[in-house]
């Protein structure tokens, strides 16, 4: 199979994420000493400085890992809706949609308490340790990627007119960084450097000193300046000025927390994803609809087969998933259930939207989705559903209302101990809230996801998590943990991950190891035959976004079938990274997309 690069292959530590100053700070604590987790938080916090349009310490992380003599756990880093979040609230400031930046989208942060808890329980370093890298680059600048002042030059409007606490980092004397410009955040370091001081003089010990800092940003100077902020109107996609619903006793009342993850065997394989929560079980139902018997790898009838099984996982995530109701995994898991499910697949492209019933239960979609499922507003007026970079995208004309999709970062990482760890940071991102100018950093915008519909498994509902579209995965071979992998891309994330897997799991090994490499280079596709979980929610009934590479033959074969196909540019569909390691050699193998130029694995 044609690579881009190799996939590295070591025994001391393997590191993979969506930028290398991220990947390569990871492996600078390996060598220092640390272990997989340590590494994991040092990169985490990197990637809020140098990838500020996909991920900051205000958004959300969700992280499988799977340590080498314990079981796999899923950490959930997913704040709540606050406790004043409720759909009333909502819809009498005349709103039918959460909306998609501001104040108002904002849930109880969870991403810095959960790779906080990460730290303390599994890592071995301080916090001072693991922020060093960080607040390097935050106070001493870092060579911007492209899509930073891209992304800044789509919002400018916004930012000097309404968020000029924004403007005053990200268009420092009215411009936008260029890109490979050094881009600073000396109020984010100032931020941190301040948190360590206060944590070690509040406390002695690792851990405690790590707790200290959790009190810190709940309820110190972090949580003051949170809580403050979130009540100050501010503009958003409604094109109102709306003040947030988030408090100081929503932040005094949020703890990360460990869980079991849901899992499915597949051909001696077994795949753990967090709970239905999360989107995350969508890959899940995906394996369990497939055949006995596949089509030849890649060819057109594989490509409809994976298209198919799609549609009819994302339907059943729209009206089962979610964390204001018991989601029946159990049953949307079992071979019987699937099995009539997958009598639903012809060869020719489905247009409808059709979530199954488990256990005889009637489906529910909120309004909104039967809605855009009826083509009344299916259109996608931001004209991003096609893309397929992972990048955020924003609308041509957003003007004052910074009307904007942010999207997600990613992180791998297996230590030569043998534990293994996977982590999706998102949220929080420069373009979804104004920078709390005390702290360098913006609220999330998560609150997007839920609906303003009461009864739903995703509605909006003070205490419970908005379904999120975060999804890191972990591999196990015969009962071993062997795999971490993930990438961006919202609700793309697991329609890539499948791909990658059913590409290690039904391709040739390479040097003895999993072909890691060429599983994230493979051709890939996705399609949005689905409401899509970012505001304005919309919809695009049978269509597939297709890498030109894909082949004429294969575009061909699924018009004919029926597909809407768009073809995308050769390298445009996913972020993907991976590591892996091979239980009874101890190597370690690892692999990053090439795909807009920025990830990248690292590793020895």
């Amino acid at each position: 199979m044609f690579t881009t690069r190799p996939t590295l292959q070591g025994t001391f530590g393997m590191a993979a994420t969506t930028h290398w100053l991220a990947s390569q700070s990871a492996m600078a604590v390996l060598e220092d000493g640390g272990n997989a987790y340590d590494a994991a938080v040092a990169a985490g916090f990197v990637l809020h400085v140098v990838e500020p349009h996909l991920n900051g310490p205000a958004g959300e992380v969700p992280i499988i890992l799977a340590p080498a003599d314990g079981a796999v756990r899923v950490l959930c880093g997913q704040g709540p809706a606050p406790a004043g979040a409720s759909v009333a609230h909502y819809t009498a400031l005349g709103l039918d949609l959460v909306p998609g930046t501001g104040p108002l989208a904002a849930a109880v942060p969870g991403a810095f308490d959960a790779w906080l808890l990460l730290l303390r329980d599994y890592g071995t370093k301080s916090l001072a340790e693991v922020l060093r890298y960080a607040i390097g680059y935050a106070e001493h600048g870092h060579p911007a990627v492209e899509r930073i002042g891209e992304t800044v030059e789509t919002v400018r409007e916004l930012f000097e007119t309404e968020w000029t606490s924004s403007a005053e980092i990200y268009l420092p004397g009215g411009k936008s960084v260029a890109p490979g410009g050094l881009l600073r955040n000396g109020p984010l370091a100032a931020t941190w450097r301040r948190l360590i001081v206060e944590a070690e003089s509040a406390a002695t010990g690792r851990e405690a000193r790590i707790d200290a800092a959790r009190r810190i940003w709940r309820e110190g100077f972090i949580g003051e300046a949170l809580a403050d902020f979130a009540a100050r109107p501010a503009m958003d996609t409604s094109g109102e000025r709306h003040a947030g619903t988030l408090t100081g006793d929503d932040l005094v009342a949020f703890s990360a927390s460990y869980e079991d993850p849901v899992t499915y065997d597949w051909r001696g394989w077994t795949v753990a994803k967090a709970g239905g929560w999360s989107q995350g079980p969508s890959l899940l139902q995906q394996l369990a609809l497939l055949p006995q018997e596949l089509p030849e790898y890649g060819s057109p009838a594989y490509v409809h087969l994976l298209i198919e099984g799609c549609k009819l996982a994302m339907a059943d995530r729209e009206a089962w998933y979610g964390d204001a109701a018991e989601v029946p995994l159990e049953t949307l898991l079992s071979d019987d259930y699937n099995a009539a499910r997958r009598a639903l697949i012809t060869g020719t492209a489905s247009y409808e939207l059709r979530p199954g019933s488990p256990d005889g239960r009637t489906p529910r979609l909120s309004r909104h989705a039967l809605a855009v499922a009826a083509g009344e507003g299916a259109f996608d007026p931001l004209g991003v559903s096609g893309t397929g970079a992972g990048e955020p995208t924003m609308a041509p004309e957003v003007g004052r209302n910074g009307a904007t999709r942010g999207d997600t970062c990613h992180i791998d990482i297996v230590d030569r101990w043998g534990n293994l760890v996977s982590a999706t940071p998102s949220g929080g991102w420069l373009q979804s809230n104004p920078v709390v100018p005390a702290l360098g950093f913006p609220l999330g915008s998560r609150l997007q996801m839920a609906w303003l519909e009461e009864g739903l498994p995703n509605s909006l509902t003070p205490g419970r998590r908005p379904r999120t579209t975060l999804t890191p995965s972990l591999a196990l071979r015969d009962g071993v943990p062997v795999m971490a992998f993930g990438t961006p891309g919202g609700d793309q994330q697991d329609q890539w991950q499948l791909h990658f897997f059913l590409a290690v799991a039904l391709r040739a090994t390479v040097r003895g190891g999993l072909d890691l490499q060429g599983a994230i280079d493979a051709p890939n596709w996705h399609n949005d035959s689905f409401p899509g979980s970012f505001f304005p929610r919309t919809m695009r009934p049978g269509s597939v976004t297709v890498e030109s590479r894909i082949g004429a033959e294969t575009i061909a074969e699924l018009r004919r079938r029926g597909h809407h196909v768009t073809v995308g540019g050769a390298w445009s569909e996913g972020r993907l990274c991976a590591v892996a390691r091979d239980p009874e050699t101890g190597v370690l193998s690892a692999a990053a997309n090439p795909r807009g130029m920025q990830g990248y694995a690292v590793g020895r």
